[in-house]
């Protein structure tokens, strides 16, 4: 069963205190290292200097400003969650536009025999294979086994070869539509409307392969963890002067809010994956799947005149 809007809603209206203490899906465990690492070395410069060895330096921690280490965090989080957000919008547009294509070749076409009617709905079949052929090009995954029930046993042999599944798929949806054009079903403006809507799918594909195929810059990514792991070593022998013994947890602390933010970042930057934070891919093409299959249960004449209709009050 596809997972609904609202199904959707009802997942975000957890309690807040299950969500703090909530470990799947947050950066805790992946950090974890990290903050004991700089909370343990925290303390022992906390021993050090209740042994009178004068390890207090209060102005080392200005040696790396936090105004810059913060820009630098916004940057890097900011640009990831701009990668993931537009990650989302095209696959809002994959969405829509396999709707809008599926909608038009189930009404326009007209069924001048019943064979035609079975290849409308191979047609559909082949716009939802095309969103999860998609998904799974994305993750570097197989796609015949994902597919397999949705397109013919020649067309998933001719899969299994090809090296861009996806586009194998649209050019399977194209030959079609230029196959009932010459069968005089559908009308050269039909026709040009639905290429137009193919397009928008392929240009949704590229869009998503530019972001999975343009990662930050390694050197950045390098650069920051390096200020990051610095700033957090440096922080025990500006604070031990002030708080003592309590230097060890106070430096955990800010590691875990320094560590935290730049390892979230890194989760987002790729929102193809399978991981909790990544984009919902599966319940996506769920969606599309099931918006096909709801077009084969429809009369297409009676849709059209509907259509009709509603146009006349417009």
């Amino acid at each position: 069963m596809a997972t609904s809007i609202f199904q959707f809603r009802q997942k975000d209206r957890r309690p807040w205190l299950r969500v703090i203490l909530q470990l799947r899906g947050s950066v805790v465990p992946t950090i974890a290292p990290r903050v004991l690492l700089c909370g343990t070395f925290a303390a022992v410069v906390s021993w050090l200097h209740a042994l009178k060895v004068p390890v207090a330096q209060p102005g080392w921690a200005n040696l790396i400003p936090s105004v810059v280490l913060g820009l630098l965090l916004v940057f890097r989080t900011n640009t990831a969650y701009e990668r993931f957000w537009e990650g989302r919008k095209l696959w809002g547009g994959i969405v829509n536009t396999s709707r809008n294509l599926g909608r038009q070749i189930w009404v326009a076409i007209d069924e001048s025999t019943p064979e035609v009617r079975e290849q409308k709905i191979s047609a559909l079949n082949l716009i939802a294979a095309f969103g999860i052929a998609t998904k799974q090009h994305l993750r570097g995954a197989s796609v015949t086994e994902a597919v397999a029930d949705l397109v013919e046993p020649n067309v998933l042999a001719n899969l299994q070869t090809t090296n861009h599944a996806p586009i194998d798929l649209s050019v399977r949806i194209a030959a079609f539509l230029e196959e009932q054009r010459d069968r005089g079903n559908l009308n050269p403006y039909q026709l040009a409307s639905m290429h137009r809507l193919l397009d928008v799918l392929v240009d949704s594909l590229g869009g998503c392969e530019r972001i999975l195929r343009t990662p930050m810059p390694f050197a950045y990514a390098i650069h920051l963890r390096q200020l990051l792991l610095i700033y957090c070593l440096i922080l025990p022998f500006e604070l031990v002067s002030k708080v003592g013994w309590w230097t060890g947890l106070l430096v955990a602390i800010i590691s875990f809010t320094l560590f935290g933010i730049e390892e979230i970042g890194e989760e987002i930057e790729n929102p193809f994956g399978t991981d909790p934070n990544d984009l919902p891919l599966d319940a996506i093409c769920n969606t599309v799947r099931q918006n096909m299959q709801d077009l084969t249960t429809l009369n297409p004449r009676e849709a059209n005149a509907r259509a009709l209709v509603d146009n006349s009050f417009q």
